[in-house]
């Protein structure tokens, strides 16, 4: 029997495996889903937000469960406490939408016609998450997926294959039923033979470009709706009015948390040549602040990388910048064991001739540039396959508005970073791709319209 295996990052030992689902029964829990669909569907929408809340709660009263389980799949310090509050902040705010996203829009209701656009569930629903926010990333389409109607398939990730399982057991304890949500254990294959196949009605994926290129490839022709959030190289500016310490909080934390680890993590950063060198200063010193280590530990707050190749990518992008005129100013630390503990970096003296300027990193390093003003810096920003966030610190809001306006990103933020607003939509162009996640526009994508046009007498 093939298996896939969770290797733990805290010290390569094998920490889950899961026997892999043949086609067949694969094929089979595809069915059983679609079959469950309809009696889902016809239950009271109240009904289905209140088993949802139920199941968030349940996630709630097990959150040192959480955390200590992130720590030893994917290697987050266990001092951060899991991932309730976005988890929860989530699936909130969808079911408290949910009335009226899914609610008709009529266009007249008189003596004479009914006629309005209603909102059906696509039908069956493959959510494909990802390792580095296992929880959050599946409760953006997870909850209002079940709201709207829908059935739910989870495939997560290898590196958190306890998620998937985690997850199903609490939506099952609080009621819903087992055919309506269900957990898998899929390979690559067999994942990309049942989108072919149509056994799904929306296709939800996050991950690598690499990745989303094979789901769609899958699902062509099938007219199966996919949704695709692929990774960013998302960009920081510090404009010269912006608040140093703020900026270098912000965005540093926003480069290292999760040992960079974020999809939406700022991965380069542009600061006015008027505020680099303070800039720098700072910035290394946060990073050299970083205490490094065993994430079971409560004083670590850089754990290892999920995995030792996602370590070697990142040493390798700082070796050939390096190489090619950078300058790394964190030394080696003591904790870092060449393996998937890594010393955050901090790069000067970079360029976008660099790969560590232009592909994703998905690690503790950050380059940074000066520049001379807006123009230069909305140029840098523009200049990448991906376009998921970016982030501007000033405290000129008009301005932050108009350099937004010329950004080719999904989401543009003013004096904050790598965050998820609920009540907007997270979306993407470019090579991150083009899904639309939560906010009202979320429940549009997993709804189909359906209109009407009825007349009277």
């Amino acid at each position: 029997m093939r298996t896939l295996d969770c290797i733990s990052p805290i010290d390569g030992s094998v920490h889950a495996r899961r026997p892999i689902l043949s086609a067949e029964a694969a094929q089979d829990a595809a069915s059983r889903a679609r079959a469950a669909q309809p009696d889902w569907a016809a239950r009271l929408l109240s009904d289905r937000i209140a088993l949802v809340r139920r199941a968030v709660e349940i996630i709630g009263t097990q959150t040192d469960r959480m955390a200590t389980e992130l720590a030893h799949q994917m290697g987050r310090p266990v001092r951060y406490g899991g991932e309730y509050g976005g988890f929860k902040e989530r699936a909130d705010y969808m079911a408290d939408i949910a009335p009226e996203a899914l609610a008709p829009t009529v266009i007249e209701d008189s003596d004479r016609f009914l006629r309005k656009i209603a909102r059906e569930p696509q039908g069956t629903v493959l959510i494909v998450a990802p390792w580095n926010y296992p929880y959050m990333t599946a409760i953006n389409t997870l909850a209002p997926a079940l709201i709207a109607g829908n059935a739910v398939v989870l495939k997560h990730a290898t590196q958190t294959l306890l998620v998937g399982e985690h997850l199903a057991e609490a939506f099952h304890a609080a009621g819903v039923p087992e055919d309506v949500f269900q957990n898998v254990v899929l390979d690559h294959d067999t994942t990309s033979a049942l989108i072919a196949s149509r056994a799904f009605d929306f296709v939800n994926f996050t991950g690598s470009v690499g990745g989303g290129r094979a789901i769609e490839r899958a699902a062509a022709g099938t007219f199966a709706a996919v949704s695709t959030e692929l990774g960013g190289k998302d960009p920081g500016y510090v404009r010269e009015d912006a608040d140093l310490d703020a900026a270098v909080d912000g965005l540093m934390d926003g480069a290292l948390f999760n040992s960079g680890q974020c999809c939406c993590g700022i991965e380069r950063i542009y600061v006015h040549e008027s505020l680099f060198d303070a800039f720098v200063e700072k910035a290394v010193s946060v990073a050299r602040g970083m205490v490094l280590g065993n994430p079971l530990d409560p004083e670590t707050t850089l754990g290892p990388m999920a995995h030792v190749r996602f370590a070697q990518v990142v040493r390798a992008q700082i070796a050939d910048a390096v190489a090619a005129g950078a300058t790394a100013h964190v030394p080696t630390f003591k904790a870092d064991d060449g393996g998937a503990y890594l010393t955050p970096q901090v790069l000067t003296g970079v360029t976008h001739d660099m790969a560590v300027m232009r592909e994703e990193s998905f690690g503790p390093v950050v380059g940074i540039m000066p520049v001379g003003g807006d123009e230069e810096a909305i140029a840098l920003m523009n200049d990448c396959q991906f376009g998921l966030t970016a982030a501007i610190y000033t405290r000129d809001a008009a301005a932050a508005d108009r350099i937004g306006a010329r950004l080719r990103t999904g989401t543009v933020f003013m004096n904050r970073c790598d965050y998820l607003d609920p009540a907007l939509c997270w979306t993407g162009c470019k090579d991150t791709g083009r899904g639309t996640g939560l906010s009202m526009l979320g429940y549009q994508a997993l709804t189909r319209p359906k209109s009407y046009h009825l007349k009277k007498g």
